[in-house]
């Protein structure tokens, strides 16, 4: 029996806001369907982040009959919603860290909404089929692509792993400080570092570079308040080369539909 299974499974469709768990989700070329398809830039189109707003964790999304609904988790009635194929057609240049990429504006309503929100000038734009974001080339295998995500298409953190952690902390944390795509359950903690190629299903995945955490993972996702941990604990026993290190970023080859209990086939080993 294999003893690595998949227990969940994560989208964010706007970078930054809340996630949503879902039994089972589309792997497309730039990562699982809707993942960080849309993204809040600023006036100069950069990307809007946790990191220095973190007003944006309370900012919670979900899908249904083709549209997103972006809802307040403390405040019931500040919320908003438009359809997944709303566009004003116009065409920003926008930038997450070192890549430029185009987005194309949502709405207008929908900037003034976010705008009034954050009390800073924001416009959500959402990715274009037409331009290709490529993975770093010192990573890539393939050209590979990716979503306005921060580096690769995914990211994989086991469930072991955040149990250590949570095992040195006084207050627990959530898996949701960490944002992954993909958490599975098996093995000892971080063994996901030891991954090479895995599969689950007809997609096979490749385990290319340890995530770097930073500030963001000290934001609680449920009050917006940051703290110093786990940070500050994970820097004790986690860092190499300088960086704190926390999950696996993935490359993938091939499209499919990923279940919720799939069990990760490990191809090979580092």
């Amino acid at each position: 029996m294999n003893p690595f299974q998949l227990t969940d499974i994560y989208i964010y469709p706007i970078k930054s806001l809340g996630g949503i768990r879902v039994a089972q989700a589309l792997m497309e070329d730039e990562g699982l369907q809707y993942d960080r398809r849309w993204m809040l830039v600023d006036h100069e189109g950069t990307f809007v982040t946790q990191r220095k707003h973190t007003l944006l964790s309370l900012l919670q999304v979900h899908i249904e009959d083709d549209r997103l609904y972006v809802s307040h988790k403390l405040k019931e009635n500040l919320k908003i919603s438009f359809q997944l194929d709303e566009t004003t057609g116009k065409r920003i240049e926008v930038r997450v860290w070192d890549d430029a990429a185009v987005g194309l504006e949502v709405s207008k309503s929908v900037n003034d909404w976010f705008t009034a929100y954050l009390q800073f000038e924001v416009r959500l734009v959402r990715m274009s089929e037409d331009d290709k974001i490529l993975v770093d080339p010192r990573y890539a295998a393939n050209g590979e692509v990716k979503s306005f995500s921060d580096g690769y298409p995914s990211l994989l953190i086991g469930q072991s792993s955040l149990d250590a952690l949570n095992e040195k902390l006084t207050e627990p944390v959530k898996m949701n400080r960490f944002r992954p795509n993909l958490v599975f359950s098996g093995g000892k903690a971080h063994i996901e570092d030891d991954f090479k190629t895995f599969s689950l299903g007809n997609v096979l995945f490749t385990a290319v570079k340890p995530c770097a955490r930073c500030v963001l993972i000290t934001v609680n996702q449920e009050t917006g308040i940051q703290g110093k941990e786990p940070l500050k604990t994970l820097a004790g026993y986690r860092t190499f080369n300088q960086k704190i290190m926390f999950g696996q970023n993935l490359l993938h080859k091939g499209t499919g539909i990923i279940h919720v209990g799939d069990e990760l086939k490990i191809e090979s080993w580092k």
